[in-house]
């Protein structure tokens, strides 16, 4: 009677690696895709099919690794988000040890507006910008929930931070105040080559440094001095 022998535990180990990395690899292909093609066309405006073919992957590929669609959208923010709410978290806790009130309110937008000029300038790409903008102004936004999961608890303690450099505003002014660089921040990311163009070449968000510096100052000097006028 033939008896077959068990695989020794190492060689069944080194053949499953190629077939891992293999996943791996696949796995990567398809949130690479699926970034682009829902930074194009939208969550709704993209198909489970779409992103296979631009993987080069099976279809079942995607549905195997990422459960549906709408999986493979949070996986694209959770790959993303952790990246910007760690620097954020790092900026804000910088400016809590400033005493400088002028300094901290400018650590404070740095923490908020850096972190994402930083991915864009590293990446070369407003890809990830772009599925933000979309998200943010989507009508069943909130019915995913993705911007509330990922980002509103940073965006709490933003808010938090700036009620302590500003005490004489108004919680209604300092929600209006982080809308209002929000809104700055994700355009800029999300843009295409316009400013560019309408600055004959001298603003570039690809660089960061004096992105960050020009967009920094001026929403450094809004926060700081406007004001909205008393009612009645």
């Amino acid at each position: 009677m033939n008896v077959s022998k068990p695989v020794p535990r190492s060689r069944s180990r080194a053949a499953a690696a190629p077939a891992e990395k293999a996943g791996a690899a696949a796995r990567r292909r398809i949130l690479a895709a699926a970034e682009k093609l829902f930074a194009d066309h939208g969550f709704d405006g993209t198909s489970v099919r779409q992103i296979a073919i631009a993987a080069k992957v099976p279809l079942a590929l995607v549905n195997y690794h990422f459960g549906s669609k709408e999986g493979l959208y949070r996986e694209v923010f959770a790959l993303r988000a952790p990246m910007i709410v760690d620097q954020r978290l790092v900026g804000l806790a910088l400016a809590d040890m400033e005493t400088d009130p002028d300094r901290k309110l400018e650590l404070i937008i740095k923490a908020l507006v850096v972190p994402n000029l930083h991915m864009r300038a590293a990446e070369k790409s407003p890809a990830y910008a772009r599925i933000l903008a979309r998200e943010v102004s989507d009508p069943k936004s909130n019915e995913r929930g993705v911007i509330a999961e990922f980002f509103d608890p940073v965006a709490q303690r933003i808010i938090e931070a700036l009620q302590t450099v500003l005490p004489d505003r108004t919680l209604e002014e300092l929600h209006w105040g982080y809308q209002v660089m929000l809104g700055a921040m994700v355009y800029i990311m999300a843009d295409i080559g316009r400013i560019e163009r309408l600055s004959g070449g001298l603003c570039r968000p690809e660089d960061e440094i004096s992105t960050s510096k020009h967009v920094v100052a001026l929403l450094h000097a809004a926060l700081k001095n406007a004001r909205v006028p008393s009612r009645g």
